[in-house]
């Protein structure tokens, strides 16, 4: 662990085929993995339309559904770590996730991340959206190790939230990746904003995978995907159109900029702490 490594983040146009989708991103991630990447992160909602109405219909199993049997098979195919960017998931009770599945170079399920903070918003721009109407809420923060680094996974609106981070860097994280779908209003006020500034309050890497923008869609996603290092640093940045977006990530950074500027060690947690409170 400790050496640089090449990223892809595949930010694809998603459309109301799952087939289609599917077939878009095992392209994307050969390319992506043809050019030397070693981590490729898919987008939320990949496979699917963003729309709450539609989750229950594209939903299936994690492990073991369609989705997950492409993602399985392309990272062992090409040899790398698969962040698969988010689906709706089916689970056993009936109960519909917005997750995350991380596969392994032999395409082993490694970490699943099941979004913890549901978009629920009214916003007087014009969107209005329920994901509570069809998703249920996850409760675990996922934090996993690799031969690359210690990463984070968390989903678009989770990012929002700076206590998740902050307790993903207190668990080891280095790298913390984030499949998005923030739109045309969020976006452009927001999203880069705030993986900056996860970045920089917790020293981390931060990777922000969105969707390109499809304008037939009802809900248009932002895209600009976006890379940003330790110290805030934006490496790499897309526009809305689709592309595959690569940024070289040095773990080393994360230790040089917290034995810098050492922002963890000067917590006062004789006043205050965050601590995860355990699922029940």
């Amino acid at each position: 662990m400790g050496n640089s490594f090449k990223l892809g983040i595949c930010q694809m146009q998603v459309e109301d085929n799952k087939k289609a989708n599917l077939k878009k991103a095992r392209e994307m991630i050969a390319e992506a993995a043809g050019r030397g990447c070693r981590l490729v992160v898919l987008p939320a909602m990949f496979n699917c339309p963003y729309r709450s109405d539609t989750f229950p219909d594209y939903a299936e199993p994690v492990p073991g559904g369609e989705t997950s049997l492409m993602l399985a098979r392309s990272a062992r195919k090409e040899g790398i770590y698969l962040v698969g960017g988010s689906i709706p998931e089916n689970d056993d009770s009936g109960t519909v996730y917005n997750t995350c599945p991380v596969f392994s170079p032999a395409g082993q399920l490694i970490a699943c991340h099941r979004k913890l903070h549901l978009f629920d918003v009214d916003l007087e721009a014009g969107l209005s959206f329920r994901e509570s109407d069809t998703l249920g809420a996850g409760r675990q923060v996922t934090v996993f190790s690799t031969s690359l680094a210690t990463m984070g996974v968390a989903i678009c609106y989770d990012i929002r939230f700076p206590e998740l981070a902050r307790l993903m860097a207190l668990q080891g994280a280095e790298l913390i990746v984030l499949p998005g779908a923030f739109n045309t209003i969020t976006g452009p006020a927001h999203w880069e904003t705030l993986l900056k500034a996860r970045a920089i309050d917790n020293q981390v890497f931060v990777v922000g995978a969105s969707p390109a923008l499809n304008p037939s869609a009802s809900y248009h996603a932002w895209g600009h995907s976006l890379v940003v290092d330790p110290w805030g640093t934006v490496l790499a940045a897309a526009g809305q159109d689709e592309t595959i977006l690569y940024a070289e990530i040095v773990p080393a950074r994360v230790k040089q900029v917290r034995r810098e500027l050492p922002l963890l060690r000067h917590r006062r947690t004789d006043l205050y702490e965050v601590r995860e409170i355990s699922a029940t």
